[in-house]
């Protein structure tokens, strides 16, 4: 077994080892201290913060409901015996899409006329039992309230609505405005409550008539004062501006934890629930997600790891298998891709060449330019020949001023390769001696080409393309031969 294995397996040990004693040590407390933190910290804390989140949720339509029956647009306009549809029509519909309300309307005490963003619902009508929610509001002395009913301008969905007087400048009264909010997203809402802190939570009016609930069915159907178990405790639970208390019950056999906290703005209690078993099953899950999160840690820990021991292995790899001047490959990883070549050319016949080039009078450019000059074209050049050659061709620094260049093809295309880096490194590459351009010696490449054969080894390759370049040199240099 290798060093890096053992030092991956032994990493495992530790962490896996500790988050699993630490987890079952952690589940062991919480299991031994589960009732206390349920009366003392969890239902507490759970109410308080769903109270805090009702209220913000629930307030925000009771604001917009104030606003509206002090606007004086709507009082104005009320007065004036309700001259244009179009108006309210617009007014109404900016308040529900500039909020995001269920709906808006305004009824009208002079009219009846129902109004909403379409235009005129209904007239209102004491004989209509859906109308009996603006009959009794308006005969009543309170200045706003919450009533949960059908929506008819919706296909009857079940709303509460924010009901609040207009009155004019006199005191006269003129209607009833407010929202309305989904019950469905009002029972999603205490659904995410109950789902995010593992309780059944639940508002019921002060008679016990369930008001809002998760299960939409529940609501305005069920009277805690006839839920077992429950029953024998509403008469504590439903009283108006009580302190929050904590209260226990048995059903179906097992104990159950409640909590109330009165809502002063609605007239409702807020009831959150919890059952013991339910609390241990939470305890439970803790430990597994515990489990996971350390499982996940571990592997992120061994990932690393071994990510970190591998980048070090490839950038050794990486650094001997490169050219430090040019960064480009050096004749040792050269010698892999040329193995890999022949290897293709025996099981497929698949062709290849190679191209060996030197720059011309290299010696001349490092005695008159400089060697760092010289070394700068070194690396200028090996960019060029690495953006003359294509994607399948492999580049690398044979030694010295000398480039080596596999191809994938027969010495037609490796002639043609040869001849785009000639022209591009010609055409791009000079050393100033001077500031005049006589003065200037302009960089050229001899390159020989060299088509592999049935037999043929790397030296005996190179040697074939090494004499074609030299041809290329006694024919004037700059020029491109195959050999």
């Amino acid at each position: 077994m290798s060093i890096r294995m053992k030092l991956i397996m032994a990493v495992t040990a530790i962490l896996a080892g500790t988050f699993v004693l630490l987890s079952l040590l952690n589940y062991n407390v919480s299991r031994q201290k589960i009732q206390e933190d349920i009366v003392s910290s969890a239902l507490p804390l759970t109410r308080d913060n769903i109270y805090s989140e009702i209220q913000s949720g629930l307030m925000r339509p009771i604001f917009v409901s104030s606003l509206m029956a002090n606007d004086t647009f709507l009082q104005d306009w009320a007065s004036e015996e309700e001259p244009d549809i179009k108006a309210i029509k617009r007014y109404l519909a900016e308040i529900k899409d500039k909020y995001g309300f269920f709906s808006a309307f305004f009824v009208s005490t002079q009219t009846g006329n129902y109004y909403i963003p379409d235009g005129v619902l209904k007239k209102v009508s004491r004989q209509d039992e859906h109308d009996a929610w603006f009959y009794d509001f308006i005969e009543s002395d309170e200045k706003y309230a919450l009533d949960v009913d059908t929506n008819e301008a919706a296909d009857n969905f079940l709303t509460i609505f924010i009901n609040h007087r207009v009155k004019d400048r006199n005191g006269k009264l003129l209607g009833v405005t407010g929202v309305g909010l989904n019950m469905d997203k009002v029972a999603k809402l205490l659904a995410s409550f109950s789902k995010k802190y593992s309780k059944e939570i639940y508002l019921v009016d002060l008679f016990g008539v369930v008001q809002v609930h998760s299960k939409v069915d529940l609501i305005e159907n069920v009277n805690i004062k006839y839920v077992p178990g429950l029953k024998d405790i509403a008469g504590q639970i439903l009283v108006p501006n009580s302190e929050p208390e904590i209260f226990n019950f048995s059903r179906n056999g097992e104990k159950e934890y409640l909590t109330t906290r009165y809502i002063p703005e609605f007239e409702w209690v807020l009831v959150v629930q919890q059952s013991e078993e339910k609390a241990l099953a939470a305890a439970r899950d803790n430990l597994v997600r515990t489990l996971i999160a350390g499982g996940g840690a571990t592997l992120l820990v061994i990932l690393l790891t071994v990510l970190t021991i591998n980048h070090f292995q490839l950038r050794l790899e990486r650094q001997a298998g490169t050219d430090t001047l040019t960064g480009i490959a050096n004749r040792r990883t050269f010698e892999r891709h040329f193995d890999d070549a022949m290897l293709l050319f025996q099981r497929n016949g698949t062709k290849f060449s190679l191209i060996l080039l030197d720059i011309d009078d290299f010696k001349q450019i490092n005695d008159s330019c400089g060697h760092v000059k010289g070394d700068s074209i070194i690396k200028d050049i090996s960019s060029t020949i690495s953006s003359a050659i294509r994607d399948n061709d492999f580049c690398a620094r044979w030694g010295g001023d000398e480039f080596i260049v596999l191809v994938d093809g027969e010495a037609g295309a490796a002639l043609s390769v040869a001849e785009n880096i000639r022209s591009s490194v010609c055409s791009s590459h000079k050393c100033s001696l001077g500031s005049t351009e006589t003065e200037t010696i302009c960089v050229t490449v001899s390159c020989g080409v060299a088509e592999f054969e049935n037999g043929d080894s790397l030296d005996s390759l190179a040697q074939r393309a090494d004499k074609a370049m030299y041809e290329s040199k006694m024919q004037g240099k700059d020029k491109v031969i195959a050999g």
